[in-house]
């Protein structure tokens, strides 16, 4: 219940800023007695396209603790701690970023999770479930993947993506629905019903398309990360981590922590095309192969 209230809190507190933000700007309203103003249009559907993808990365570590209960290792308390830190600290060190933030979230999951606005502002979280179920060899492993997707500046360019395709989504879900509404339905003046109708279906059905596009981009960056993890930790290491992980099963992490957990969801057909990480027999074959 918490985790629903904070995405509803947050999305909202978004859509506010973006909205003073496009007043501020003096941005005309789009819709007019005339039509559609694609200028207004363009510079509306970029401002709230870029502009949600970008403040969500901006408070991603903040609502990312809160989501799932990380809790930060200021200074390590026990063993296990210290050698979290400091392999976080060398592995950060080997990829030229500056040290991420370290915390651990309380489940038993064996899962792992990397956020921040920078590739110099991170945070590196690692369930207690890892700590536990995990070889020192494997969890290296798994930091590593971890500390690789931050050096890559995933988080950035997944935000640059997804406010790509959030923008064509709002433009031209818009822009049939003025067609629909002008050349089916022959409006005259403003804009009826027909308009919003279709908007919002064009909407809908252009987001799944731009889902796609995204999952796919995510995809790609996994295997770059195990990559990464690999080069960090050792081919070994990483391939049995990723062999430890395939014969747990381990639930995927929430939509926003998704895209940079180590674990993700399995299927096939369709529902592949949404995944954010490819299968595990996949990328375990593909550092097999690698050289």
């Amino acid at each position: 219940m918490t985790r629903i209230l904070l995405f509803l809190g947050t999305n909202m507190a978004i859509v506010l800023v973006l909205s003073i933000t496009m007043k501020l700007l003096g941005v005309e309203p789009y819709l007019n007695a005339n039509g559609l103003n694609l200028n207004s249009l363009l510079i509306f559907a970029a401002v709230m396209g870029f502009g949600g993808s970008f403040i969500s990365l901006a408070i991603s570590k903040w609502s990312a603790k809160r989501a799932m209960g990380v809790q930060v290792i200021e200074k390590p308390s026990n063993p296990t701690e210290a050698w979290l830190v400091d392999t976080v600290r060398k592995y950060a060190t080997q990829s030229g970023i500056k040290m991420p933030e370290v915390g651990i979230f309380d489940t038993p999951e064996v899962n792992a999770f990397a956020t921040g606005m920078t590739r110099n502002s991170s945070l590196i979280a690692v369930s207690s479930g890892l700590l536990q179920q995990m070889s020192r060899q494997e969890a290296e492993a798994v930091i590593g993947h971890e500390v690789a997707h931050a050096a890559n500046g995933d988080m950035v360019t997944m935000a640059l993506i997804q406010g790509v395709v959030n923008t064509f989504v709002m433009f031209l879900s818009r822009v049939v629905g003025h067609l629909v509404d002008k050349i089916v339905f022959k409006t005259e003046r403003g804009h009826g019903p027909a308009f919003f109708v279709t908007m919002i279906i064009a909407e809908m059905v252009l987001g799944i398309l731009a889902s796609i596009i995204v999952m796919w981009f995510s995809r790609r960056r996994e295997f770059s990360a195990d990559r990464g993890g690999a080069r960090l930790a050792g081919r070994q290491n990483m391939i049995g981590a990723l062999q430890r992980l395939e014969a747990m099963h381990p639930q995927p992490l929430p939509d926003k922590l998704a895209a940079f957990g180590i674990a993700g969801g399995v299927g096939g057909g369709i529902k592949r095309l949404f995944m954010t990480h490819p299968p595990l027999a996949e990328r375990i074959a593909a550092l097999k192969a690698a050289q």
